[in-house]
């Protein structure tokens, strides 16, 4: 079931927005011509870093799903693109429930459109900011049940967040509300891989009216403190597999990495 529609708010089309950006990337068609003359500014690597990060997600939240995680917050979801976290975590465990969040109208329209659950399980969308981590948590409470584990997703979100606005600090808050056993995927985009590439993705967000805290891999580590890494560890996102042995990946200047909380 999916629960709580809401109503439309407008959609601001005259500033780019990374969700939309994202969508972009990914080859999608719901972004608007400001969205468009940034994604196409950037080197083709972004477009490889947006599809590496996708397929990350898959295969993290396929894992946790095999070890019996029945519930996903997933905040920043962007704009649907099948298959999408619940589809994957439905598929192994069909009662699965997964609270979706992001702070883009344009983002609710297709969410509610498309982000629906198995009948066993439970699907719900929330149109709210990371920055406010209390009113994701208090509308999440409805549908997921946090005296059992939970699986909190941010996936390529925290680089849209600087310093200056306490990043490391928000996702202290998120975590310190779930119970042990529950754990944190993350990914985020590196400043100390190819910082030529950085450089130049940076300026033409930065263009484009979205300000970027790429971080270093230490930075990145930071958000996994007090938590247990599960292996291989913080990787790349083309190097992160916990079920088997990783191929040989191809460059990726994304870190990636889950954690489950003690």
């Amino acid at each position: 079931m999916t629960t709580n529609p809401q109503p439309f708010p407008s959609v601001d089309t005259s500033r780019a927005h990374p969700a939309r950006v994202y969508d972009w990337l990914l080859g999608g068609k719901d972004n608007y011509p400001v969205d468009e003359a940034v994604g196409e500014k950037l080197p083709p690597e972004a477009r490889d870093a947006a599809r590496q990060n996708r397929q990350f997600m898959h295969r993290a939240a396929a894992w946790l799903a095999t070890q019996g995680v029945d519930q996903f917050l997933d905040i920043g979801t962007g704009i649907p693109t099948e298959p999408n976290l619940h589809q994957i975590v439905q598929n192994v465990v069909p009662s699965a429930k997964v609270v979706y969040t992001d702070n883009d109208p344009i983002v609710l329209r297709h969410a509610e459109a498309l982000l629906i659950s198995r009948p066993e399980g439970a699907t719900d969308y929330i149109q709210a900011d990371v920055r406010d981590p209390e009113a994701i948590v208090r509308h999440a409470r409805h549908i997921l049940d946090f005296d059992r584990p939970v699986a909190l997703s941010l996936i390529a979100l925290m680089h849209f967040i600087s310093d200056e606005q306490g990043a490391h600090d928000i996702v202290r808050a998120l975590v310190d509300t779930l119970p042990p056993g529950s754990h944190l995927i993350l990914s985020h985009a590196a400043s100390d891989l190819f910082p030529d590439l950085v450089e130049q993705v940076v300026a033409e967000y930065a263009k484009g009216g979205i300000q970027l805290a790429f971080r270093t891999r230490p930075d990145v580590e930071r958000f996994f403190d007090g938590m247990d890494l599960v292996s291989p560890g913080l990787v790349t996102a083309t190097e992160w597999f916990a079920a088997e042995p990783a191929p040989k990946p191809e460059g990726s200047g994304i870190y990636a990495g889950v954690a489950r909380i003690r």
